[in-house]
């Protein structure tokens, strides 16, 4: 390929026209560029002048421009914590009664009656209800019955002497054999006591009488022994001889000696002295004799058993192995909890046709007519409002405060009353990352002029301290103690009253940086949350202020405060580790003192960004409560000081 050349165009010259002038050199270029060069540099060296001088002016020239400073002083004063909040009204004692399906009879109160316990406040036909209550009843006694019928059997496993006496026939058991139901088990005799029955002519019927003595002969131990008339039985025994004779039963105890089948006569007196003599002899018997059977099977697990062994009434012959009777026994518990319910059922059914009112109290809903029928929530309520209840939550940092019997105020729409704390809850609730405590205020109502349901806001002393130091709240700073060495003392000066040495409401604030058991976050914030001020004023290094609000419409207003770690606060409670700080990232407290030197518990090289007011020191404080207004100071400051608050110009006022 070769190398293309550019085309040249010929010129064309009109008719006419000049012709084209020869060509020249090149022509040099003009230097006017060069002026405006130096008048842009002079232009920016212009703005950088202005801007130095407008930073000198206002950022680093010397000047009172940020406003006068404004200052307190440290006072003797008193500062409350108390608890405000809302709630809503409900009478102590209310119950509601709902008819049952049908017609109101008869209707007996109206709204705004007072009823008594028990009076009855309309009539329905309850046939059906009595019915089914009926039903359910006999279903209850069914199953105890075959619930008891199994603990029976259980019992019957035990197989127990019914009286004292000796045994006779004893069954051959050995531990592992299987006795089944009906088995005989042994014979026990009691003969401890003989019986003998005689009969005796009709001719001396009124001769003889229950209790009367007798002598009784036995011919084989050519002895007698003295009886008694146990029973006359008046039946009709012909001899061959052809006379009619009574029966007569004499009891004797046997001395160990006489046994059943013994021959034996027995001789009585009549009332003039005359021997009466039965018409023939008789045999002893056994006083009692009982053959004991096995009322339930099982195996053999021990037993008690000897032909002619003597036991006494109650005392266990024979043990058998219980079966698996758990399932059976839950089977039959259940069965008769189901019918016990069904009972309550119908007895609450019936209780709705003839209704009684449940407590004494004022009618203050009747929805009922008598001759309608009863329509799907329709009813009566009745309430005693002679005392309400205000049912209140209070937040877990304040809770510690609240105990029984405390006064709370009541207001109503401008109304006071007074209310006392009845109970508090041991069991938090949370919500929104702060833990509440329920607690029950009642309130006193004899003229009736608080209405259940209705809004009221209470407010009460959680805490107070009395002729304690006091500043202003804006004279307080927190602040890290990181880069800062602090004093050896942080004890505020010697002053009237003295130190509280760390002390807040009479209580030593804790050494292991922890609150009601929990370490303090370090992060300045409560479960998430930054702790608000009630006003929402912000200090100085970002943290917020105190108090917080609260859920459940509670809030308080002032609360125990302390600095922790993080920034921040803890309201109604503390933790300062006693120094004031120490090593280590920790926010702590400081109030800004006037001095020409240096008070002994100032840090004498404060942190650069704490920004220190010319001719004031930083000095470490213990804060306890504080309002909207002031902070109370538990160590560090005393009277009179002279403390930093802030600055103010006419434009603005800022701390």
């Amino acid at each position: 390929m070769t190398d293309q050349q550019t085309p040249v165009m010929e010129q064309t010259v009109q008719p006419g026209s000049p012709a084209p002038a020869a060509p020249k050199g090149p022509k040099k270029k003009k230097r006017r560029g060069k002026g405006k060069l130096i008048a842009g540099i002079l232009v920016t060296a212009a703005v950088v002048v202005a801007v130095a001088v407008i930073l000198w002016y206002f950022v680093f020239r010397e000047t009172d421009q940020q406003g006068e400073v404004m200052t307190g002083t440290v006072e003797y004063g008193s500062i409350q914590s108390t608890v405000e909040g809302s709630g809503t009204t409900k009478a102590r004692n209310s119950a509601s009664v709902t008819p049952g399906t049908g017609t109101i009879l008869e209707l007996y109160v109206q709204e705004g009656d007072q009823v008594e316990a028990g009076q009855q406040l309309y009539k329905m036909d309850d046939t059906a209800a009595r019915e089914a209550v009926t039903a359910a009843q006999e279903s209850v006694d069914n199953a105890q019955k075959d619930l008891q019928a199994v603990y029976d059997k259980i019992a019957e496993l035990t197989v127990k002497a019914p009286h004292s006496g000796n045994l006779r026939e004893v069954a051959d058991l050995k531990v592992g054999d299987t006795v089944n139901e009906g088995d005989t088990i042994a014979t026990i005799v009691n003969d401890t006591k003989l019986r003998l029955s005689l009969y005796y002519s009709y001719a001396y019927e009124d001769q003889i009488k229950v209790g009367q003595t007798a002598q009784v002969s036995i011919p084989a131990i050519m002895d007698s022994r003295t009886g008694t008339v146990e029973k006359i039985n008046k039946v009709r025994f012909v001899s061959p001889e052809g006379a009619t004779h009574f029966e007569v039963v004499f009891v004797l105890d046997n001395p160990g000696t006489l046994t059943e089948g013994m021959e034996a006569s027995a001789g009585l007196t009549a009332s003039d002295g005359t021997p009466i003599y039965p018409y023939q002899n008789g045999k002893l018997e056994f006083y009692e004799t009982t053959v004991v059977k096995a009322k339930a099977s099982g195996p053999v697990e021990q037993f008690n058993l000897m032909n002619y062994g003597d036991v006494k009434a109650g005392q266990t012959m024979v043990q058998l192995g219980a079966k698996n009777t758990d399932e059976e026994i839950a089977s039959k518990e259940e069965a008769l909890k189901a019918a016990q319910e069904k009972l309550k059922t119908a007895n609450d059914e019936l209780a709705k046709y003839n209704a009684t009112s449940p407590i004494a109290g004022t009618v203050l809903s009747c929805s009922l007519q008598e001759g309608a029928e009863v329509q799907s929530g329709q009813g009566i309520s009745i309430a005693d409002t002679t005392q309400m209840v205000v049912e209140i939550t209070v937040d877990e940092r304040n809770a510690r405060y609240v105990k029984a019997g405390m006064m709370v105020n009541i207001d109503q729409y401008g109304t006071p009353y007074m209310g006392i704390v009845e109970s508090v809850s041991m069991t938090a609730s949370g919500e929104n990352g702060v833990a509440s405590v329920p607690a029950v205020v009642t309130v006193d109502n004899f003229d009736g002029s608080m209405i259940p349901g209705t809004y009221v806001s209470y407010s009460f002393v959680a805490s107070e301290s009395d002729n304690c130091l006091v500043v202003p709240i804006q004279a307080v700073k927190y602040v890290s103690f990181d880069n800062v060495t602090l004093p050896d003392t942080l004890d505020a000066a010697p002053s009237e009253g003295g130190d509280m040495g760390g002390m807040i409401d009479g209580e030593m604030l804790p050494e292991d940086g922890m609150t009601d058991g929990e370490m303090l976050p370090e992060d300045g914030m409560i479960e998430g949350e930054m702790l608000p001020a009630d006003d929402g004023t912000v200090i100085s290094d970002g943290s917020m202020a105190v108090p917080q609000r609260y859920s459940g419409g509670a809030f308080a207003k002032p609360l125990m405060s302390v600095a922790i770690p993080g920034g921040g606060v803890v309201v109604g409670g503390g933790s300062m580790d006693g120094s004031m700080g120490g090593t280590g990232s920790t926010d702590n407290a400081i109030v800004w003192v006037q001095s020409d030197e240096p008070p002994v518990n100032a840090i004498l090289e404060p942190d650069p960004s704490w920004e220190q007011p010319k001719g004031f020191w930083a000095v470490p404080v213990t804060v306890g409560l504080n309002d909207n207004s002031q902070v109370e100071i538990v160590r560090g400051l005393s009277q009179g000081q002279v403390i930093f608050l802030g600055y103010q110009n006419p434009e603005q006022m800022y701390y």
